[in-house]
């Protein structure tokens, strides 16, 4: 099988080059049809298991329902992961390489309180997959060896074995980026299971646990900005999160940090370089620009950011989420214009984001142009910087639902109504497809349809969780007003300037909350 290389959840602001500078995290992904079943539900071959819900589940007939996609999509997380320990695959199937995902699983954590709200699935349910993660997070092992560990001072490797749970590789990074997506997920746990007994009690105590334990100044190797992450053989990488891109929430949990906090200036430093991505886009209003839309999602996944302000968004009478607003609206802009040239682009087909492609590859035509294609890779349109190959994300529009719906809601429908026979199965919609691949050649995943394009097969933990969350988000607010009540989020956005809105109103709840904790951890 051919192997393709790839990397989840480090961009840089230049996010045009295919791997972070300065380091060579690569990989390869074998696409597989032997991995071993997690649990009763995947006693099917996976891609079997795929084929045939789409045959028995899918209609193919607009109108899709945002419950159908939010179900399907949380059925993703509950599904794949490991009951054992909680651990979320990064990919779907499996295949040859069956590492865990902690930034999905971090996902997975607030997937859970929305099938409770939604009644998919018990209280009780949620709360034993919840307690299973988090016991095995807080008893995985913790150090610098090169295969025995799982994370190094409080933080966990990027990808880890589904069922040992430790480092999958010696090419994976302790990751501080996405051990922030995994400490969302356990804050977002703390809050929500509020009930006075054992079971949630206990969820309380590990969270506030896991989260204080998160060595936030040790990572500051560099000061006051934080590095991307660590290997116990190549030490700290040597690259620090600088804004504006997905970071966001990593600054604002090292501020809340109840044990091990940075100092404000680390938030000055942060925004200190949006002045080098400022500026329009497609004629557009001006913002802060970062061209992959997940950069605009995965923060606000939790955070509701309407109404808020740092000083910097003060003082260019903006919020973060006008911001991300106008990045979508740029996207469709692009996209409606034709300007890339691509196949099937349109104001209903649109998005571009870190995805699945159909492979690194080149297409000389015959006018003499030539088109480049990718596998995996960060793809966008913004502020100074287009990175395309045709390849649309359903995550990338999707998940932008809270920002612009009436773009969003459109594009959905159009999605399932042209492509949903070879794009909408089991868990939802696959990653990606791409109608402008015509080529005949060996693919790194996914199956071309003749005459349409490359279709995906499989499904990514980090682009499932921003559907999931953003879409119950745009119907409840319901991730959004949990979040508001945990002290941390608070502290964190009260230490990085934030006010108005939400914040400016008393915070007892939070208070109350914060007594909570303390007596968890006493018990």
């Amino acid at each position: 099988m051919k192997k393709a290389q790839r990397n989840r959840g480090q961009w840089l602001p230049g996010f045009g080059a295919v791997m972070r500078a300065g380091i060579h995290l690569l990989w390869a992904l074998v696409i597989g049809l032997n991995a071993s079943p997690l649990h009763a539900t995947a006693q099917l071959n996976p891609l079997n298991a795929i084929d045939t819900g789409a045959q028995n589940a899918v209609q193919w007939t607009p109108p899709l329902s945002l419950d159908d996609i939010e179900y399907r999509t949380f059925e993703f997380f509950w599904q794949t992961a490991n009951p054992q320990n909680g651990l979320v695959p990064d990919h779907w199937p499996l295949g040859n390489e069956p590492f865990s995902s902690i930034a999905a699983t971090g996902f997975a954590l607030t997937a859970y309180p929305i099938g409770v709200q939604r009644g998919w699935i018990t209280r009780a349910q949620a709360s034993e997959r919840v307690l299973a993660t988090l016991r095995f997070f807080a008893n995985a092992p913790q150090g610098a060896s090169e295969d025995d560990d799982s994370g190094y001072h409080g933080f966990y490797y990027h990808f880890l074995d589904m069922q040992t749970g430790l480092r999958y590789a010696r090419w994976v990074e302790v990751s501080t980026v996405d051990t922030t997506w995994l400490m969302a997920g356990a804050l977002f746990d703390e809050t929500y299971f509020d009930q006075d007994n054992p079971q949630e009690r206990e969820i309380r105590k590990l969270a506030e646990q896991l989260y204080g334990d998160v060595d936030w100044t040790w990572a500051q190797v560099r000061p006051p900005l934080i590095s991307m992450g660590w290997t116990p053989g190549g030490k700290f990488i040597p690259q620090d999160w600088k804004g504006y891109n997905e970071a966001m929430m990593l600054y604002i949990l090292a501020l809340g940090s109840p044990t091990h906090a940075v100092k404000p200036d680390a938030w000055n430093a942060w925004t200190s370089t949006y002045k080098q991505t400022w500026g329009t886009f497609m004629s557009g209003k001006p913002r802060v620009g970062f061209g992959p839309l997940f950069g605009h999602q995965y923060s606000e996944s939790w955070i509701d950011f309407r109404g808020i302000q740092d000083a910097w968004m003060r003082a260019h009478g903006l919020t973060y989420f006008e911001n991300s607003r106008r990045a979508v609206t740029g996207q469709h802009q692009y996209a409606a214009s034709g300007a890339g040239r691509f196949v099937g682009y349109g104001a209903d087909i649109w998005g571009l984001t870190a995805c699945d492609g159909p492979g690194d590859t080149t297409w000389d035509h015959e006018d003499g142009t030539v088109t480049r294609f990718y596998g995996y890779f960060a793809r966008g349109a913004g502020v100074g910087d287009i990175t395309d190959d045709g390849t649309i994300a359903p995550t990338a529009s999707i998940a932008s639902i809270v920002f612009a719906p009436d773009l969003v809601l459109p594009t959905i429908q159009a999605m399932y109504a042209r492509y949903g026979k070879w794009l909408y199965s089991t868990y939802g919609f696959y990653d990606a497809f791409n109608p402008t691949f015509q080529l005949h050649l060996p693919l790194r995943s996914g199956h071309m349809v003749p005459g349409v394009g490359w279709f995906d097969n499989q499904y990514l933990g980090i682009d499932q969780g921003p559907i999931l969350l953003m879409i119950e988000n745009y119907r409840s607010g319901f991730v959004w007003q949990v979040m508001r009540r945990n002290p941390h989020i608070r502290r964190g956005l009260e230490r990085a300037g934030f006010t108005g809105g939400w914040l400016a109103k008393p915070a007892a709840s939070a208070a109350a909350a914060s007594t909570a904790h303390a007596t968890a951890l006493a018990q």
